[in-house]
């Protein structure tokens, strides 16, 4: 349940950015998915580890790519809230779709088919 609202609540932070809505509760929605996605994809992506680990080094992954992110597009001059948002969740996308492919490739590696 806790799962859900959390997934929820960073979803409607990040359509509430990409859409440019004036809503009190844009910043805090935006700043939980800026966080939890890139961290969300982090703690997948080192799932053999001890779980208090797994989540301090997701939390500081995650800070850490929001702050390249931030910094690049800065240094670019292409800042926006939208473009940041944009880049975070692809990032968090290509994480994720990377730990699913080499999961498929062990599940298939192992059953010993190709």
């Amino acid at each position: 349940m806790a799962l859900g609202a959390a997934v929820s609540a960073g979803a409607m932070g990040a359509v509430l950015a990409l859409t440019g809505l004036d809503s009190p509760l844009r910043a805090p929605f935006t700043l939980f998915f800026l966080l939890m996605a890139p961290a969300g994809a982090f703690a997948v992506a080192l799932g053999r580890m001890d779980p208090l680990a797994r989540a301090v080094v997701a939390g500081a992954g995650a800070l850490a790519v929001d702050l390249l992110v931030s910094q690049a597009m800065l240094a670019l001059h292409l800042w926006s809230v939208r473009g940041g948002v944009l880049a975070v969740a692809a990032f968090s996308g290509v994480l994720l779709l990377g730990c699913a492919v080499r999961r498929r490739a062990g599940r298939a590696r192992a059953r010993g088919t190709d």
